[in-house]
């Protein structure tokens, strides 16, 4: 299974087992780079969390967050929105189709 190409801060500290802050302090230090998309959501590479921790220059901490219902909904509904609306699309045309 592939996985994600860009990933949240929150998913970066439970892979490097650090809290979300000493992930925002390895963004201002430049040990990791992050980038913004539409302005809202502040992601990293998967690729790049992985090597960071690789190469173990970052100290395990214990304190780890768990999404919330609410955190996971946000993430489904920005990142499958066109196929949602195009899965409406779809239905509509087949009423028409069908029942027109």
């Amino acid at each position: 299974m592939n996985s994600p190409q860009y990933i949240s801060v929150r998913e970066s500290a439970q892979l490097l087992g650090v809290t979300e802050r000493k992930v925002m302090d390895l963004i201002e230090e430049r040990k990791l780079q992050a980038y913004k998309i539409a302005n809202k959501f502040l992601r990293l590479k998967h690729e790049e969390v992985l090597d960071l921790k690789n190469v173990g220059s970052v100290k395990v901490e214990t304190v780890q967050y768990e999404y919330s219902a609410q955190e996971r909904i946000q993430d489904l509904i920005y990142y499958n929105r066109f196929y949602m609306a195009m899965g409406v699309a779809v239905l509509i045309l087949l009423y028409v189709i069908f029942f027109t």
